[in-house]
């Protein structure tokens, strides 16, 4: 029996592209089950694009400020995603929230990671709030992107203690060190064994 085809994943980022390399990195191992096959970006000239021409993947760009409507922009940005046919789409620091076309072309799809633990402040400023909540522990969620923010079923979690001295940008630096390796096992275990959503539960093998 012929060995499976790697899982196609498409990444989306809109920085320096650091969680982007790390999936960059274990794709180079055959027996990691998956190969980026395009990464997109909703801006020029970031490095995040440049990891991507250094690993010889496929980029493309689509800025919002292009498009008459938001809409239009959605609807560009899900096209061109479907001419690379992915298994799975990685949300990788991607800054913009994608809407109901998009949504609709690659529902159960699409995986997103959070700086916190979820449903723990969500948003933008997740360490932040949790600092200024005063928890003991924080972390980061891989969730797969449902039409909230920050809301859909939990794939992972990852847990970071914080430091009665922690600043923002410490416990935050923390977070994407843990962020990084939860993202590439939870996507290499999607890619291989395949994945199952069941009401907000997430689980492995088909």
């Amino acid at each position: 029996m012929p060995e499976p085809l790697p899982a196609r994943l498409v990444v989306l980022v809109s920085g320096s592209g650091t969680n982007l390399q790390a999936l960059l990195d274990a794709c180079t191992d055959p027996s990691y089950g998956a190969s980026v096959v395009a990464v997109g970006a909703d801006r020029d000239d970031i490095e995040g694009l440049a990891r991507a021409d250094a690993a010889g993947v496929p980029t493309f760009v689509k800025r919002v400020k292009d498009f008459t409507t938001r809409e239009h922009w959605d609807r560009a940005m899900a096209e061109t995603v479907a001419n690379f046919d992915p298994d799975l789409l990685v949300l990788a620091g991607f800054m913009k929230l994608v809407g109901e076309e998009f949504h609709s072309r690659f529902e159960g799809r699409i995986v997103n990671t959070h700086p916190a633990l979820s449903p723990s402040f969500p948003g933008m400023h997740g360490p932040a709030e949790a600092l200024e909540h005063g928890v003991k522990i924080s972390g980061c969620t891989l969730f797969v992107v449902d039409d909230g923010v920050d809301t859909g079923p939990i794939v992972a979690q990852r847990a970071v203690p914080v430091e009665d001295d922690d600043t923002t940008a410490t416990l935050h630096d923390r977070i994407k060190v843990v962020e990084r390796e939860m993202l590439v096992d939870a996507v290499g275990r999607m890619a291989r064994e395949g994945f199952a959503i069941t009401g907000r539960k997430v689980r492995f093998g088909q």
